[in-house]
Parts: C-alpha cells; sequence; structure tokens
C-alpha cells in the first residue's frame, strides 16, 4: 500500500473523491497526512472524519516564501510518502520545496495543457469561451516542477462549456470531472 500526503487550500471535494478511492480499493494505497495552508479549510474536517492525521501550516513565522516551503516538505517527510497530492494547494511551491520533498510530486490543475496556469482557471476559461476565443475546457493532473502548471501530463479530461454555463455551472461539473481524473491517475500511480 502506497503512502499518500495530499495538499489542499480548501472544501476538499478532490481529497473526499480520494479518501473514498481509498477505503473502496480503487487505490492502491492509503492517506497518511493531510496538510492545509488555512486553518479553516474544511479538508481539514473531512481528513479528521476519516481517521486521517491533518495538520495546519502557513506562512506566517516563516522568514520567506523559501523557508515556508522547506518546513511543508521537511513535515511531509516526517509521513515517509510514496506519493504528495497537491489537490487544491493555493499555494506555489518553489524549487525549496523540491529539493526537499521525499517523494514524487502531482497537481491537479483546472485547465488543459498549456492554458491557464495559475489561478482562477475556471473563470479565465468561461470568460475565454464567452469571447469566442475557445470551444471547450479540461483538467489535467500533472508532475510539479519549479515551473507554475507546465510539469509533465500524467492526465487530462475535456470539460464541455455550455452556451449557458455561468461560474458555478461550469465549477461543478469541473469539479466532477477532476475527482474521476485524480482517482485515476493515483490509482495508475500506486499501481492497480
Amino acid at each position: 500500500m502506497k503512502r499518500i500526503v495530499v495538499l489542499i487550500s480548501g472544501g476538499g471535494s478532490n481529497l473526499q473523491a480520494l479518501i473514498e478511492a481509498c477505503a473502496d480499493g480503487r487505490i492502491a494505497g492509503r492517506i497518511v497526512l493531510v496538510l492545509s495552508n488555512r486553518a479553516e479549510a474544511f479538508g481539514l474536517a473531512r481528513a479528521r472524519k476519516a481517521g486521517i492525521e491533518a495538520i495546519c501550516l502557513t506562512r506566517r513565522g516563516h522568514a520567506s516564501r523559501a523557508d515556508f516551503d522547506t518546513t511543508v516538505a521537511q513535515r511531509i517527510a516526517l509521513a515517509k510518502p510514496d506519493l504528495v497530492v497537491l489537490a487544491g494547494w493555493m499555494h506555489i511551491l518553489g524549487a525549496e520545496f523540491l529539493d526537499h520533498c521525499p517523494a514524487k510530486v502531482i497537481n491537479l490543475h483546472p485547465a488543459l495543457p498549456g492554458a491557464f496556469p495559475g489561478t482562477d482557471a475556471i473563470a479565465r476559461a468561461l470568460g475565454a469561451f464567452q469571447r469566442g476565443e475557445i470551444a471547450g475546457t479540461g483538467a489535467m493532473v500533472h508532475e510539479v516542477i519549479a515551473e507554475i502548471d507546465a510539469g509533465p501530463v500524467l492526465g487530462t479530461v475535456p470539460v464541455p462549456i455550455l452556451a449557458t454555463d455561468d461560474l458555478a455551472t461550469l465549477s461543478t461539473r469541473m469539479h466532477a470531472a477532476e475527482h474521476r481524473l485524480l482517482v485515476d491517475v493515483v490509482r495508475k500511480i500506486t499501481g492497480l
């Protein structure tokens, strides 16, 4: 069974998809730690309810972003993970994190490769669709490198944008696609 650490910043719906997939055997692993950079993240409660260690580490008290990144990597190392999953983690992790992280790191991003890197990807895709610049969007899981949302792609899923969509409806459809994609990629990485 692979040891998985999940980093979150918000509600944790992608985390919940992973928790359920581990519990029902679709993923040959178990989540051993959930880490958030926001104390109010509901995903921490989801983890605790599932009996998973859940902690919050914030940038407050760290001299620099690099110092915070190193602290995050060191805390993750204590869990001895085989895989680190960024599932809605809203903090850019730099080279210091990658240099100290003891496991493969993957990220879920709500856009297709090369499109809308960084924050607010769903809203930016909707705007581009409304301007006639794109016909649809999607999500990807990629390996994390020092460049934002640019690592080797491990999986993608298209997500249609409908003429009737607003940010809420597109976000709902995107999250459902993300859950399936993330579970599928993690399942393959863990050997099922």
